[in-house]
């Protein structure tokens, strides 16, 4: 059981893995929007303190935090790998990832941008402002890091690792506050690459039974 939101990029992290793995889920929608703020319900609260998604409830428990989830899932479900097996590739990799989860997300959390606005009452354009910088800060890094590689269809390879499942959400928020992605030409590449592939596809936002209606 998947506790989740449509629009929650550490969610969506989650559910990329699970489809990449052919793990069937249920999904239970936790609505974030100001005003709905169901995270805070006692209800919630009981199975994860801190108030976040997403949250995996598995037979052994509850886990939190969308790349420890992550890294339970390939460890106890190996194939297909979000890792692979040359050592200095797999800290690249999770450097890669880290990159995006620590100080690219952390920086444009919800609850971040909430305080942003009411702590020093930055209206909308500024807190766009704010997130784009971050955004483009963390992405000069990540482009960077690509560059020092050869191309190939997905970050690391051929196939989607845990770059791709951090790249993909982040990605999609960078759209939606118009961040200019023109500067990252190899992380758009990656990005439209991973889009098609219909793990990804299960996954994005748009296809959530939580999305709200036109």
């Amino acid at each position: 059981m998947l506790y989740d939101y449509w629009r929650s990029s550490a969610a969506y992290r989650v559910r990329i893995g699970l489809n990449l793995k052919a793990l069937a889920y249920e999904s239970v929608p936790i609505n974030l929007l100001p005003g709905k703020d169901e995270q805070f319900c006692k209800a919630y609260r009981t199975i994860n303190p801190q108030a976040r998604v997403p949250a995996l409830k598995a037979q052994a428990g509850v886990l939190t935090q969308s790349l420890a989830i992550l890294e339970w899932l390939d460890e106890t479900h190996p194939l297909p790998p979000f890792l692979p097996s040359d050592a200095w590739t797999r800290a690249q990799i999770r450097a890669f990832a880290l990159l995006i989860a620590c100080d690219i997300h952390s920086l444009n959390n919800l609850s971040v941008l909430g305080r942003l606005n009411v702590q020093f009452a930055a209206d909308e354009e500024a807190v766009g402002e704010w997130y784009q910088h971050w955004i483009s800060l963390g992405f000069t890094t990540l482009e960077a890091q690509l560059a020092q590689r050869p191309e190939t269809p997905f970050a690391f390879g051929d196939q989607p690792t845990l770059a791709d499942i951090c790249l993909v959400p982040q990605m999609t928020n960078a759209r939606r506050f118009k961040t200019d992605l023109a500067p990252f030409p190899r992380l758009v590449a990656v990005d439209l690459c991973a889009r098609t592939h219909p793990a990804f596809v299960r996954a994005a936002p748009e296809n959530q039974m939580d999305m709200p209606k036109p």
